[in-house]
């Protein structure tokens, strides 16, 4: 394969720069996704830039709340389109930005991109099932946090995020993912996939072996690397690994309820993960190990990161805080921030028969005035506020079926409608509009 080329050069490079050869641990048998999972992605720009705004809400990339961290995905409003060969590409404005914004178009496109093909592919697993997805460094914050003044994790390599496909009543699948993109053009002299790819791909095996869940080798990955520049149009390369990835049944009620506050954990780190034996001596390498025992705490942990990055989405204040440990910038958001810094949950839009509460936004595509909204449904934007992540989740189940979906809707323009009950909006203001 040629990610394990691209992991044996990687690993030769690195030993002539530290004088010895050093054992990385990489994500075991990893294969491409099933051939009916590798058909062409059928989506619209704004989709992928709300993929990409839900996905960012809870990022450390800042400091606190800061600007609304979701926002950041409108600069790319203009970059993608229908390339020549029909597939999407990107735009002559996006392949002309300025060289200190290729490596964030890179990163933050590819994200995109490679989480709406890892949700496909878990939807499509777990037709009957929702699907959650939650920054992984802002879940991990909550056990392994290193103290000092603002937690972090340090330079420990981890995956990028959790997807959690979950029903109510029912165990969880929980997938370990790792995205990236390149702006590397295919060789012209042999037609192949420029390497990038493939370095990607191998670094990302390097970052998916760092989480397990229960123990080795259990946890179900997805590996996803962009070319942005490919010569058919946008083309996403994928490796995926098996394994169950089940969290545990929570109660509605009681102390593993994500309704309540998860108690203080610290699952080890170092030489936490038991691998085979090889040649009769016992291995250990150092990751983010969930204990057995554990995997249910873990279990309230993601499910109320999640909430509080719907509450993020949505514009709302200090609500979110209830959700977050101290280690997770609680404090961030139990403060009032300066006036104009942060997104407040102070506009409302009906589309169809729901009500979405949420927050917006006024920006310029050139000359042209934007207006963006982002929000949830009413009765389950409540039900977070309230604290009731059970009951939102129950809810948002049941409503599955029934809450807006389309790619457009009527008195806006571009809409992307998530299935957790969440939207985006965009619509040109009229001249004149203050």
């Amino acid at each position: 394969m040629d990610t394990d080329k691209a992991a044996t050069a990687i690993a030769r490079k690195r030993a002539r720069e530290r004088g010895e050869e050093e054992r990385v641990p990489r994500k075991p048998g990893l294969e491409p996704l099933q051939t009916a999972e590798r058909n062409d992605l059928a989506t619209t720009p704004w989709e992928l830039l709300g993929v990409f705004a839900r996905a960012a809400t809870l990022a450390r990339h800042g400091r606190g709340r800061g600007l609304a961290e979701h926002w950041q995905a409108l600069k790319y409003c203009q970059a993608l389109g229908a390339g020549a060969s029909g597939y999407l590409a990107l735009t002559e404005e996006g392949q002309n930005p300025e060289l200190s914004y290729r490596g964030m178009q890179a990163r933050e496109l590819g994200r995109a991109l490679g989480l709406a093909i890892a949700e496909r592919t878990v939807r499509a697993r777990f037709p009957d099932y929702l699907v959650s997805t939650v920054d992984a460094e802002s879940v991990l914050l909550a056990g392994f946090a290193r103290s000092g003044p603002r937690p972090s994790l340090g330079a420990r390599p981890r995956p990028d995020f959790f997807i959690e496909a979950w029903k109510p009543g029912e165990p969880s699948r929980l997938f370990v993912v790792t995205v990236n993109g390149n702006h590397q053009k295919t060789t012209k002299s042999t037609g192949k996939t420029d390497r990038s790819a493939f370095k990607q791909l191998a670094r990302a095996s390097e970052r998916a072996e760092h989480f397990h869940l229960a123990e080795w080798n259990t946890t179900p990955c997805l590996l996803m690397s962009t070319e942005l520049l490919a010569k058919e149009g946008i083309t996403v390369h994928a490796l995926q690994a098996p394994g169950q990835g089940l969290l545990p049944e929570r109660s509605i009620t009681g102390r593993d309820s994500a309704d309540v506050v998860p108690s203080k954990r610290n699952p080890p780190y170092v030489n936490a993960v038991r691998v085979p034996a090889r040649a009769g001596e016992e291995g250990f390498h150092d990751g983010f190990l969930i204990p057995r025992k554990d995997r249910a705490w873990f279990g309230q942990v993601l499910a109320r990161t999640g909430a509080a990055g719907q509450l993020a989405f949505a514009g709302a204040g200090m609500e979110i805080a209830q959700y977050l440990t101290s280690d997770q910038g609680r404090k961030y958001y139990e403060q009032r921030t300066f006036a104009g810094s942060s997104s407040v949950r102070d506009a409302e839009h009906g589309f169809g028969a729901t009500r979405f509460f949420g927050t917006d936004q006024v920006f310029r595509l050139n000359r042209t005035r934007v207006e963006a909204f982002s929000g949830m449904a009413e009765d389950l934007y409540q039900l977070l506020v309230e604290g009731r992540v059970e009951a939102y989740r129950r809810r948002a189940y049941e409503l599955r079926s029934t809450l807006p979906n389309g790619a457009t809707a009527p008195k806006w323009g571009a809409v992307s409608f998530g299935e957790d009950g969440t939207v985006m909006a965009l619509r040109i203001l009229p001249e004149g509009d203050k």
